[in-house]
């Protein structure tokens, strides 16, 4: 992975934790979803239409793609209605590397060198030290499932974006129209279990979910351009640095608790992420 690569999905992990801290801030976290999702197929679909047109073979890349997501945004909506930012996204984000890893060695034909492995396990394991607490912590325990389903979208569509904007030739033509079908997919079933009134919110909830969105669409078109350039799973990888950034953001912007155990689980983390560099 080149210098300016490791730069770029840096960059995109800190927006990832950004966009998810808004999301966690406001009073309905479907409700901030569902905008979240209909202004990046806005996003999407006004960028879509200047690049040319995806091949028959593509689509059902994004379609899949639209599933995974559509799964991955409706559990941590759910998720972060249970617990704190710092608790959730470890765990949403944590379970992910680890099953992109094992997909990639079975079945992909991206090679990793055996350090970049390490240090694909050393950050794993620093995830997981971050979401340990979970039970102990007087938390809903309901936010360990939707956490993890969370983290089994992003492993799908991980694996499948990384493929089909490959396959693609254009990767910014296949994140718009990702975007524009999952805003074809996911509001109408939130809509239908969260009820009409889901989206009858003031214009600072609006405006909120559509600064998410921005971020969002920015974070995920760099990791998946990466994608493109760079091994899947050291990609993967290397966003999940994100989790730091997260837990930096609950501390000093939501009070949540810092212990010790966090602060070893971030040094494992950094380790990981300098493994992966060599």
């Amino acid at each position: 992975m080149t210098l300016p690569v490791f730069a770029a999905v840096m960059f995109a992990a800190f927006l990832h934790a950004s966009w998810n801290a808004m999301i966690k801030l406001g009073a309905s976290k479907l409700a901030g979803m569902v905008i979240l999702t209909l202004v990046q197929g806005a996003m999407g679909l006004a960028v879509a239409l200047t690049r040319p047109w995806p091949e028959a073979e593509v689509w059902p890349w994004i379609a899949a793609s639209a599933v995974c997501h559509a799964t991955y945004n409706g559990f941590l909506a759910l998720a972060y209605e249970q617990g704190d930012l710092s608790r959730v996204y470890p765990i949403a984000r944590g379970a992910a590397p680890m099953a992109v890893l094992v997909v990639s060695a079975l079945f992909l034909a991206d090679a990793l060198e055996p350090v970049a492995v390490a240090g694909v396990l050393v950050l794993g394991l620093g995830i997981l030290g971050m979401a340990r607490g979970a039970l102990g912590s007087g938390e809903s325990r309901r936010l360990i499932p939707y956490a993890l389903g969370a983290a089994m979208g992003t492993a799908g569509y991980t694996l499948v974006d990384g493929l089909g904007a490959r396959l693609s030739g254009d990767p910014v033509a296949y994140v718009g129209w990702l975007f524009v079908a999952s805003a074809l997919l996911f509001p109408p079933v939130a809509l239908a279990t969260g009820g009409r009134g889901l989206l009858r919110v003031g214009p600072r909830v609006w405006g909120q979910g559509a600064l998410a969105a921005a971020t969002s669409y920015g974070a995920y078109a760099i990791a998946v351009w990466a994608m493109t350039l760079a091994p899947i799973a050291l990609v993967s990888a290397l966003r999940e640095t994100s989790i730091l950034f997260a837990v930096l953001i609950g501390w000093a912007a939501f009070g949540d608790r810092m212990d010790r155990g966090k602060a070893v689980s971030a040094g494992l983390i950094v380790a990981g992420v300098a493994l992966t560099r060599f």
